[in-house]
């Protein structure tokens, strides 16, 4: 498959919204990722899918100060409705900074700073994540073509660089509640995410 990335198992996985097969990824630094897939993909038409980095504060504490659990929840769904597709969790906690720094990051933003400014008063790169990964285990799959659930502009063009066909950007707006008002404000304004539409 890679030099960077390799298949190592997969198993059957029932959850809450359906039933998925998730498949193991191993990097050569040996970190961990996992993909969640329903259906086939052997006719080459356009999969639906999504990136989704690890967030264990929104996706398994419930954290309202993100988004990323009521996305990684809106995606499951999405991809059972649709009876095909793909979720790519890789394993990059806190846009890639780890966990601890995003607790150290957490507590800058409740003295006032916001997501990106507390990142660079760390000394931390704004977002460290190598959404490139995504294509070893699209090629491994054997995913061509992409119908894409994201807001993240970067995602798109990490994927078209990749020689993967972007058919269409599916917005993915859930989630948003007081508490990460200007979380999501500052991800619009500073990081370019697109959350109007």
């Amino acid at each position: 498959m890679s030099e960077l990335l390799s298949h190592v198992a997969s198993c059957r996985l029932p959850t809450e919204w359906g039933v998925f097969t998730m498949h193991g990824f191993e990097e050569a630094s040996g970190q961990e990722h996992v993909a969640l897939t329903v259906g086939d993909f052997s006719d080459g038409n356009p999969v639906l899918t999504r990136i989704h980095s690890e967030c264990l504060t929104g996706d398994a504490l419930f954290s309202r100060k993100c988004d990323c659990g009521p996305q990684l929840e809106a995606a499951m769904r999405a991809v059972q409705a649709e009876g095909r597709g793909i979720i790519v969790y890789l394993r990059q906690e806190g846009r890639g900074i780890g966990l601890i720094n995003k607790i150290r990051a957490y507590h800058l933003q409740d003295q006032g700073m916001d997501t990106v400014e507390a990142n660079l008063a760390l000394g931390l790169p704004v977002d460290a994540r190598d959404f490139r990964l995504a294509q070893y285990i699209y090629e491994y799959l054997g995913i061509r073509s992409v119908k894409l659930l994201t807001n993240n502009p970067e995602k798109i063009q990490t994927l078209k660089d990749a020689g993967i066909n972007v058919v269409e950007r599916i917005p993915l707006h859930v989630g948003e509640n007081l508490e990460n008002e200007r979380y999501l404000q500052t991800k619009a304004d500073k990081l370019g995410h697109l959350m109007s539409e």
